[in-house]
């Protein structure tokens, strides 16, 4: 479902509608600015912040691609359609943001809303192999995204492959309930997270704050003590 048929159908929904995935580079500027499903994947303790934080700063771990990940995007829309089909939940290409937390965002790959107003969401998966239960990762990645949307279940698809061909007539899927209890445990960690990148980014602005203040007083020969910094509003990026 494209950001102008959410106008028509959920305009509430559309109101908190970022940017469209069609879009990459806005879509990449507006994820970067906030907490993603992706993000979120790898908050697996406390200790993960600091990893999470370093990806998030430096644009991500360098990893731009491979042939698995080509024929995800590749069967991703052979995939939404049999979706759409059987289960009536529609692809999505808009990045949203959650009701209080506007820094809280999620690109769910298909959307539905029934006349109630209730959200039901889809995740889509490839893999090489055989999954007896949704690997953890993808299970954070869809609490995130029912915390984000308000959605009470969404159902995750995956389609397993050998050497990129199919296996199987049909994709293989299963319905996962909201949880609050893993929900409440992801949003403590996005803050912990956040927390952390606000605290890289004032450092290095404060550092290089300081040295330009330095490099000013000592060519007009003044005292090149620094003074306080005062405390800015918390921002991702600016």
């Amino acid at each position: 479902m494209t950001p102008e048929a959410f106008a028509r159908v959920a305009p509430e929904l559309a109101q908190r509608i970022v940017a469209d995935s069609r879009d990459r580079v806005a879509w990449m500027r507006a994820r970067s600015r906030g907490i993603t499903a992706t993000d979120v994947a790898q908050l697996t303790s406390p200790n993960a912040i600091a990893r999470a934080a370093d990806a998030k700063l430096t644009g991500g771990s360098g990893f731009s691609g491979n042939a698995y990940t080509a024929h995800g995007r590749q069967r991703e829309p052979e995939i939404a359609a049999w979706v759409a089909a059987t289960h009536r939940i529609h692809p999505s290409s808009a990045l949203f943001h959650a009701v209080v937390e506007k820094r809280h965002l999620a690109t769910p790959d298909g959307i539905s809303v029934d006349a109630q107003g209730r959200v039901t969401l889809c995740e889509i998966k490839t893999t090489k192999k055989p999954w007896r239960s949704i690997p953890r990762s993808y299970l954070r990645q869809v609490w995130w995204q029912q915390h984000v949307l308000g959605a009470e279940r969404t159902l995750v698809v995956w389609e397993q492959h050998d050497d990129f061909v199919p296996v199987g007539d049909e994709p293989r899927c299963a319905w996962v309930d909201r949880d609050e209890r893993e929900i409440r445990h992801l949003v403590g960690l996005a803050t912990e997270l956040i927390d952390e990148l606000y605290r890289r980014t004032m450092q290095r602005r404060q550092t290089a704050d300081g040295a330009l203040l330095d490099a000013a007083r000592a060519r007009a020969g003044a005292d090149t003590t620094r003074p306080a910094q005062p405390y800015r509003a918390l921002a991702l990026a600016d």
